[in-house]
């Protein structure tokens, strides 16, 4: 089996044109003494919305460590991926991430269910997780309550995990299991009986992303209660290292944060936690990556600002198509937005600070900036408009995605 190491980042691009950047901050990132593994991902959602295809995210991480002679392993994932979807990234990953969270919440078949109750009754009464102070007490009802939400999504995720196996074989990927995109956070108890599902699934899962308390909305900071985050970040460290020991899953399985990006209120908890418990990390940072492209253009001025303006101008008109995948996960003000016509009028610098997250900077604006992100359909409309712009102003852009991941993220989380 490929085995993840302690540190790993989600890398995505959606143009696929800023990989050696990225790679740069990890190489940096090294030479400061610490090593973070890249993992390239794009979901097939991007895919469909850029009409680009998983074999290009292969190429662009092949290039980007071939131009910077990268020797630490780095891999390719297939990001939130199904039965229906897997196909198209058979060949090119070798990182999996199966999306089950349509199916929480929907109850398994009821023989399945009594099995699961039968095999963990023996639990019943109080767990005593190592770290953890409070009682956790187990019911024959938290049992039912936990198996009626979780046992068919993780039954889910077994036999896609055997289908890429069979397809693939099992030493040849790696296995995340993603639970994030949920109405209700996971709490100690759910954890520890999803992670012995997952056991009972025969899944070797090496990461696993659960929905955390508070709101994880695309490239803005966390929204929560921050005491509440890393009390939950620190005992889901716990609750992984006691059920590894107890259900006998790969020693290495480490916590997944999900649209990661930009969660800059939580990142000292969280370096606080893994270094305090010894622990591994993947943080996914993808989509943030075109927003200093972005940035990039506007700063440059002329008719890269130009186009920079057409962009929102166009994500502005069509606010409900671009916002409607994403609701989940966007809260946007549509009164603090700017109009167009106010766009118009900025020059190169007022454009980048608007959207360049700096909490407490006077200009940045969280609304336009989370337009923007799931804007990028507008400019892949553009097609060789927006590319052609990016290459020419490639060493700037380069400079910005290389800082915003090594300065903003990688330092913040990752260097101690």
């Amino acid at each position: 089996m490929k085995e993840l190491a302690r540190f790993s980042i989600g890398i995505g691009d959606r143009f696929g044109m800023q990989g050696q950047a990225q790679l740069q901050a990890l190489a940096d990132a090294r030479n400061l003494g610490c090593t973070i593994i890249p993992v390239w991902n794009k979901s097939y959602r991007e895919h469909s919305i850029i009409h680009t295809d998983p074999s290009q995210v292969r190429e662009e991480a092949d290039r980007a460590v071939a131009a910077l002679g990268w020797k630490d392993p780095y891999h390719v994932d297939a990001d939130h991926i199904s039965l229906k979807t897997v196909d198209l990234f058979l060949d090119y990953s070798d990182f999996f991430t199966l999306d089950v969270a349509d199916y929480t919440g929907k109850p398994a078949e009821e023989a399945s269910i009594a099995r699961f109750v039968n095999k963990y009754r023996n639990r019943i009464g109080h767990l005593s997780i190592p770290g953890i102070d409070e009682g956790l007490e187990i019911t024959e009802a938290t049992l039912l309550t936990i198996a009626r939400k979780y046992l068919l999504a993780v039954q889910e995720a077994g036999k896609l995990y055997r289908y890429i196996a069979e397809k693939k074989g099992a030493e040849n990927f790696i296995t995340e299991v993603s639970m994030d995109e949920t109405d209700q956070p996971q709490g100690p108890l759910d954890l520890f009986f999803i992670l012995a599902m997952i056991a009972d699934e025969g899944i070797p899962a090496q990461t696993i992303a659960p929905k955390f308390t508070g709101r994880f909305n695309k490239g803005v900071d966390y929204v929560g209660n921050l005491a509440q985050f890393e009390k939950e970040f620190n005992q889901d460290i716990l609750v992984i290292a006691y059920a590894v020991r107890e259900f006998g899953l790969p020693r290495n399985l480490k916590l997944s944060v999900h649209s990661g990006s930009d969660k800059f209120s939580i990142y000292p908890a969280i370096k606080k936690a893994i270094y305090t418990h010894n622990a591994g990390l993947h943080l996914k940072t993808a989509g943030t990556t075109w927003l200093e492209e972005l940035i990039g253009l506007a700063s440059a001025g002329g008719s890269a600002l130009t186009i920079a303006k057409k962009i929102y101008r166009e994500a502005y008109h069509r606010f409900d198509e671009l916002c409607g995948p994403y609701a989940t996960v966007i809260d946007i003000n549509r009164d603090q937005l700017p109009s167009p016509d106010q766009v118009d009028a900025w020059d190169g610098e007022t454009y980048a600070s608007a959207l360049r997250h700096i909490e407490g900077h006077p200009r940045y604006n969280p609304h336009f900036r989370q337009l923007l992100h799931v804007g990028y359909k507008v400019a892949a409309e553009l097609g060789e408009t927006y590319r052609s712009a990016l290459k020419a102003h490639e060493a700037y852009i380069a400079d910005q995605v290389r800082e915003n991941l090594l300065d903003r993220h990688i330092r913040q989380v990752f260097i101690q």
